[in-house]
């Protein structure tokens, strides 16, 4: 792990780092992420029942938006040209929540860790939207980077 942080200069100031001399390479990676919620809202879900209509392919799609917009809402990523998003929802009424990965990929000069992590929090945060009317205490937890693979710092599996 390197002791220094990137995105600060030599005068202590962020600034968006510079990757122009960065070869292109093969890049991926996963992340995850939880909603905790009632049985009844999982149930809901599930079966189709809620009135907002099909819960998971919305917050499958916000999460695709999300990985492509990364750039646009945290200040210091590049815009990247993703090749590849993937957004499942796995329903686990045995713990009454959803699991949530992301999968992004791209041939690029930087990762795409950040755009799997918005990915997996944008569908989580999406669920929340469309069952808040049903429920207000469900909690998003454990949004953390699985896996990444490409460029310099090579294969890193949580």
């Amino acid at each position: 792990m390197s002791n220094r942080f990137t995105h600060i200069n030599a005068d202590g100031n962020a600034h968006m780092v510079d990757v122009t001399e960065k070869a292109v390479t093969e890049r991926e990676a996963r992340a995850e992420a939880y909603i905790d919620m009632a049985a009844d809202t999982l149930s809901m879900i599930m079966s189709g029942s809620h009135h907002k209509g099909d819960v998971f392919a919305t917050a499958r799609i916000a999460g695709i938006q999300a990985a492509k917009k990364t750039s646009d809402l945290i200040p210091l990523c590049h815009p990247l040209m993703l090749t590849k998003v993937e957004v499942e929802l796995e329903a686990q009424p045995e713990h009454n929540r959803v699991r949530i990965t992301s999968l992004c990929k791209l041939s690029g000069k930087t990762g795409v860790e950040m755009e799997a992590l918005t990915a997996t929090s944008v569908a989580a945060l999406t669920i929340y939207d469309m069952c808040k009317a049903v429920q207000k205490d469900m909690v998003i937890s454990q949004v953390r980077l699985l896996e990444k693979r490409g460029g310099k710092s090579g294969h890193f599996t949580a």
